[in-house]
């Protein structure tokens, strides 16, 4: 199972809005087939791992292996037909489930088809790691909301941004090519009118290969220019106003109102439009309203050891939070939290 999720991750950024899922199959304790879904809309894990098996002519062992899945194989038909389908057709006997789907469609109905045909199956193994490998996937169909990562740099004296038109620039080349990285995981990256405003971002992740999240940003009073970073054709553009809707062209348009909060109606947006996890990068004020909210799973502390300034904008105030992890890159120190309620 840990070879599963091992495989599945390497469907990170490319899958989504489908679960990263790996499969190995196993006949008398030998590997005889691997796969994982590799791009949305194309074969499931258990077809690759079969097709593998098949391809390299085992297919006469199928009927005695045991297949180890990471998630509960699908019994609908979607963009594909139902891999509890492809293992009884080949007859394999057992079948070792990381956890169950929790997407309506599935949940549970793959698992009863699988028994319903004589299939033996296991459930729950490493279900923990196995949930925190699909965690966008699963806040999305449990919570029915975006899972939410806040991200922001600062300086050694808690700084996050110049007073002045100046960019402060904060984490180091490889610090900059990881944040990239994590742009190319998430389904959006969300700023501020502020942060466009000064920073121009442009708020891809042109230093990682990968699919461009779809850009979300805040400008009530549609004051940003169109010649602006943020609207090139890079990738696509949302901006939440108070001003008008329009769902077609580039960029597209999302009213909200001053009568509700913005976060829940951000959220709230991105669980229509189908968005399972969003990277928020900023300004202070934004993040802030996010923390005050509760309204976050994840925070990315970057933390530049070395530079110090005498003033600018506070970084914003974490609370209700855990750290997990930490690493080291040159001077920056990246913290790593996940929100304790």
């Amino acid at each position: 199972m840990q070879r599963c999720i091992e495989l599945a991750r390497k469907g990170a950024g490319a899958v989504a809005p489908n679960p990263m899922v790996g499969a190995v199959l196993l006949y008398n304790n030998e590997i005889i087939g691997e796969g994982w879904h590799q791009r949305y809309g194309e074969a499931h894990a258990e077809v690759n791992c079969v097709g593998e098996a098949v391809q390299n002519g085992q297919t006469g062992k199928l009927q005695e292996s045991t297949l180890y899945v990471s998630l509960e194989p699908c019994a609908h038909f979607g963009k594909t037909p139902p891999c509890s389908d492809l293992i009884i057709k080949h007859k394999i006997p057992k079948v070792v489930i990381g956890c169950r789907d929790p997407f309506e469609e599935v949940n549970g109905k793959g698992i009863e088809k699988l028994r319903a045909a004589g299939v033996e199956v296991i459930v729950d193994i490493l279900k923990d790691e196995c949930i925190e490998l699909n965690k966008r996937f699963f806040t999305f169909h449990q919570q029915h909301r975006p899972y939410i990562i806040l991200k922001w740099a600062q300086t050694k004296n808690g700084i996050i941004g110049s007073v002045t038109e100046d960019r402060l620039m904060i984490s180091n080349e490889l610090t900059n090519r990881l944040v990239h990285q994590w742009r190319s995981e998430e389904a959006a990256i969300l700023a501020g009118t502020n942060t466009a405003l000064q920073d121009n971002p442009q708020l891809t992740n042109r230093y990682w290969p990968g699919k461009q999240p779809l850009r979300l940003v805040i400008d009530k009073t549609l004051r940003l220019s169109s010649s602006l970073n943020l609207f090139s054709e890079e990738a696509p553009t949302i901006i939440f106003n108070t001003e008008q809707h329009n769902d077609e062209g580039q960029p597209r348009y999302y009213q909200v109102t001053d009568d509700a909060s913005l976060v829940q109606q951000i959220v709230h947006a991105l669980y229509q439009m189908k968005i399972q996890s969003m990277i928020v990068e900023g300004g202070a004020q934004l993040l802030q309203s996010f923390i005050d909210e509760n309204s976050w799973d994840e925070a990315r502390i970057i933390s530049n050891e070395k530079l110090a300034v005498a003033e600018g904008i506070p970084a914003p105030i974490l609370t209700n939070a855990v750290q997990v992890n930490e690493q080291f890159i040159q001077n920056d120190r990246i913290s790593y939290y996940i929100n304790k309620q």
